[in-house]
């Protein structure tokens, strides 16, 4: 059994039936999440006996990357291994800012027309363990400011799993990370968002891509289930106060969701709710007929909403050289 993943209360769990002392979880955490320890014998401040019925019984839970590509803009992807296939996860420096865009399943069920990620099908969520693996194990881990969960896979397919990670990379005793560095993508299972706004103080992003209905079903099937209108009236429940930041992503298509009439249109869906919009340019997926508009059509776009009181920008891509950008994760080796 892996140690990595595990919470203060499970290592509690473990130690009690293990029938050492309660205050040992908290030393296990911290050998684990903070000092970073590759080995139970590093753990000096833990007894010889404990450590040998620990190292008898547990692994530390690490797994090294399996391949690393370097973008000529300076963002790298990197390969896991994981139970149920491999994963993708893409480390982006910026300034002072260092993201990681992390994964949480091996493909996705959402069948997103545009994702490569779906053109994989789905083979398995990820557990906690292989989702902290992925943030502790690349070389930029002592860098990293930010993470986003825009990765491979839906995060609330598994919310539980992505939950616990959460609670691990920002308890106290975890990586101590402030949840206003971390946001959560979604298309909208209701659900899921539900108990991640209940139970965590990260920040949102709702991937919209068409304010319309019958248009966003074409291209994302998840619309059907989960309505876009009924995903922005539950975020008008809630209170996003506190800077906590909700988020809306749009992939800009040229000729389909483009115009005037969804500029508008985002307008009045997103009215009375604080939010900003990203504007993304669209990153070519093999076989399919669809392309960005140009930077002026886009700047033109923004320009609308944010004259309509919605704050937007338009996302710099990062990693196209590699197959790093948006939408373009999926495992080909």
């Amino acid at each position: 059994m892996k140690l990595i993943g595990k919470t203060l209360s499970e290592l509690q769990q473990i130690c009690a039936e293990l029938d050492m002392p309660k205050f040992t979880a908290k030393q296990i955490a911290e050998w684990l999440y903070v000092k970073r320890a590759q080995s139970f014998a590093e753990m000096t401040n833990i007894s010889a006996k404990n450590r040998e019925l620990l190292d008898s019984k547990f692994s530390i839970g690490l797994q090294p990357y399996s391949l690393v590509s370097e973008s000529a803009d300076g963002t790298k992807k990197y390969l896991f291994k994981t139970e149920h296939g491999a994963v993708e996860s893409v480390y982006i420096p910026e300034n002072e800012r260092h993201s990681l865009c992390v994964s949480c399943q091996v493909g996705c069920k959402m069948n997103c027309e545009f994702c490569m990620t779906a053109k994989m099908g789905f083979a398995g969520n990820l557990s906690a363990n292989e989702i902290v693996n992925q943030i502790l194990m690349i070389d930029e881990s002592a860098k990293l400011t930010n993470l986003i969960f825009m990765g491979m896979g839906e995060p609330f397919d598994n919310t539980s799993e992505i939950i616990k990670a959460i609670e691990i990379l920002t308890a106290a005793w975890g990586l101590a990370m402030s949840p206003r560095r971390i946001t959560v993508s979604s298309i909208g299972l209701m659900s899921g968002m539900r108990e991640f706004l209940d139970k965590t103080q990260c920040h949102l992003a709702i991937s919209l891509h068409n304010p319309f209905g019958s248009e966003r079903e074409k291209m994302m099937p998840v619309e059907k289930a989960f309505p876009i209108e009924k995903i922005v009236a539950e975020l008008k429940k809630h209170d996003f106060a506190h800077q906590r930041r909700i988020s809306f992503e749009y992939i800009v298509f040229e000729g389909i969701n483009d115009t005037p009439r969804h500029a508008l249109g985002i307008v009045k869906l997103l009215k009375n709710i604080p939010c900003r919009v990203n504007l993304i340019r669209f990153h070519k997926v093999e076989g399919l007929d669809l392309h960005s508009p140009n930077m002026q059509k886009m700047e033109e776009f923004r320009d609308y909403l944010s004259d309509n009181h919605i704050i937007c920008t338009i996302r710099r891509s990062r990693g196209e050289d590699i197959s790093a950008a948006c939408g373009q994760l999926a495992v080909r080796s």
